[in-house]
Order: C-alpha cells, then sequence, then structure tokens
C-alpha cells in the first residue's frame, strides 16, 4: 500500500449561499504527482487555500501523514515540511536571489546548514550567473525559478503549486517541467493549473473540478479523452 500523505474528508467551503468547495474527499500519496484542473470558479483554487492554511474550510478535515491540520495556518503547514508556492508571491523584490532562497532556508535550519542548501539549490536550478542580481531585475520566467527555489531549499516532504507555469515562455515552461520532476524525487506534489499543454507534459493522474465537487479523476490520457471534461472544460479541440 502506498503511503497516504494528505488527504481530505468532507471538506466544504461556503461564502454566505455560495458553495465553493463541496464535500471534497481527496487523498495523495507518497511521491505522488497530482494536477488539479478546471474552470474558473470550479472550486480547485478554493480547494488549495483550505490545504494551504490560507483560507478555513467551513466543515470537513484535513490531514498530512495522519496529523490534522485543518485549522492551521500557512506557516503551520509549512513547518511540518510542506513547501507552498501561491499565485502571489512571497519573495523580497530587493534582495538578490540568494538572499532570498537562504532566508526561506534559515527559517527551519541553523545558518551554515541554509547556506549549505541554499549554495546546493542555486546550483540544483542553475541560478548561479543572477545569485548576487536583485529579484526584482529578473524576468519573469526567472522569478518563478527562484519562487520554486524558494519552496524547495527546505527539501519538502509535500509541495503545493498554484500556477507555476503562468505566463511563461515554452523555453521557460520546459524548464521548469525537470524542476518539478526533480522535486517529485523525494516529494509529493499538487499542481493547480489552467495551461493545458503543460499538464499533458507532466501529469499522470489529474483530478477535475466541477461546481466545487470533484467530478473525475483518473490518468491524464483518459481525462483528456471524456467527453464531459472535453466538452465542458477543455474545448471540443483540446
Amino acid at each position: 500500500m502506498v503511503e497516504t500523505v494528505l488527504e481530505t474528508h468532507g471538506l466544504t467551503m461556503r461564502f454566505g449561499g455560495v458553495v465553493a468547495a463541496n464535500n471534497v474527499d481527496f487523498r495523495l500519496g507518497r511521491r505522488e504527482l497530482r494536477c488539479l484542473i478546471g474552470p474558473n470558479g470550479a472550486g480547485k483554487s478554493t480547494f488549495f487555500k483550505c490545504v494551504t492554511g490560507l483560507q478555513t474550510p467551513t466543515s470537513g478535515t484535513v490531514y498530512m501523514r495522519g496529523q490534522e491540520t485543518t485549522d492551521w495556518r500557512p506557516h503551520q503547514v509549512a513547518s511540518l515540511g510542506v513547501g507552498i508556492k501561491t499565485q502571489v508571491p512571497n519573495v523580497m523584490d530587493g534582495l538578490s536571489v540568494h538572499e532570498n532562497i537562504w532566508l526561506a532556508a534559515r527559517r527551519f535550519l541553523p545558518s551554515r546548514e541554509a547556506s549549505q542548501r541554499t549554495r546546493d539549490i542555486i546550483e540544483r536550478l542553475g541560478l548561479g550567473d543572477l545569485s548576487r542580481r536583485d529579484l526584482g531585475q529578473l524576468a519573469h520566467g526567472e522569478r518563478q525559478r527562484v519562487e520554486l527555489g524558494i519552496v524547495a531549499v527546505t527539501d519538502p516532504w509535500l509541495v503545493l503549486l498554484d500556477e507555476p507555469a503562468a505566463g511563461m515562455s515554452a523555453e521557460d515552461v520546459e524548464r521548469m517541467t525537470g524542476i518539478i520532476y526533480e522535486l517529485n524525487r523525494t516529494a509529493a506534489i499538487i499542481i493547480v493549473e489552467h495551461d493545458m499543454q503543460f499538464i499533458r507534459s507532466i501529469a499522470s493522474t489529474v483530478t477535475v473540478f466541477h461546481q466545487g465537487s470533484i467530478l473525475m479523476e483518473d490518468h491524464v490520457d483518459r481525462v483528456m479523452a471524456d467527453p464531459t471534461v472535453r466538452n465542458v472544460y477543455l474545448g471540443k479541440n483540446a
């Protein structure tokens, strides 16, 4: 049996009369890579925020490695060894690439170990030529790589990524794909994404959200071939 590292039971989030996440039961295995898809308003982003602690669900429970984290805040979730990358970057433009990554490492590690981890991550992600430049000077794709470095530097066992390929060039997406595969060697990964080409290139199992609930969960090829998914979410020519 594959170890379950993340699961939710009956996860529900209401905003007044709107049910953004509706009784979601979800399970992710050790070193599994899962993509969450669905149109705007389908519930995938709300689910992501409830899991990462950005929002507290109205009802239901979240467990990480068997420990309930339903009411935890993002910094508490991160302290378990979870790497989180949201759409709103948690970076400091006035500091260098090296400083941004080192500060992320230093939150959980002694200074010497944080420095070594920072050097290792900069080398792994090919950021050596950029390490002393201020983050605010970098192009979008370069910034995205740095943000992944900030996530990866603490060696997380679970990585949660919200639209990591958004606004990136084809070359940057290809580089991003390689980095995610490398992270997946040691970490389970959830990716919320709209870029279907990126999902085709990276996903094995895909979870489709619709009206706050899980509509379908299957191998990416079967999801892409499903008439309901194709017609309602991807378009007939997907």
